[in-house]
């Protein structure tokens, strides 16, 4: 079986990424799309919420899974009889970044490999940053994330009522 793990914080998941998931679903078997625990990126959704969202948005893709790591990458790939690592690519900016990662990734375990794939030229603009910013401006991003997501944020960044004077 052909595994690749697509690895992020995921904070939150957006239609970028299950873009990446359909079409990496297409090459493998299964993907499993891995949430890192990364708690120095202080994320706004804890990794328990992450992962309820992650899994609530993967339920129409058959072959993708959600689950979440902590250490090293590519012990974690091993661990799951993984192939591949898929990373995406937005822009040229990401590539440099992207590039050292996964020559590091090489260097520790030249069995993994690792697939970049570029989005839909729709989501390139796509950021789980930019799409937490337009929500906590209290803008519509129903459009760039489904809709589990989209709840959670309306949820977090609900309008705050004046304080009483």
């Amino acid at each position: 079986m052909r595994t690749a793990i697509y690895p992020g914080s995921f904070d939150p998941i957006t239609n970028g990424h299950l873009d990446l998931v359909q079409r990496a679903a297409k090459l493998f078997d299964r993907v499993i799309v891995a949430v890192a625990v990364n708690e120095g990126k202080n994320p706004l959704f804890p990794l328990p919420e992450r992962m309820e969202l992650v899994k609530a948005s993967l339920q129409a893709i058959p072959k993708a899974e959600a689950d979440w790591f902590d250490g090293l990458l590519v012990d974690y790939v091993e661990k799951q009889g993984g192939q591949a690592i898929i990373r995406g690519l937005r822009a040229v900016s990401d590539f440099e970044f992207e590039f050292q990662l996964a020559l590091m990734n090489r260097k520790l375990n030249e069995r993994v490999e690792t697939i970049f794939m570029m989005p839909k030229a729709s989501y390139t603009f796509l950021s789980s940053r930019i799409v937490k910013e337009i929500a906590r401006l209290g803008g519509d991003v129903g459009c760039f994330v489904p809709e589990p997501v989209r709840q959670a944020l309306s949820a977090k960044f609900k309008p705050q009522a004046p304080p009483c004077h």
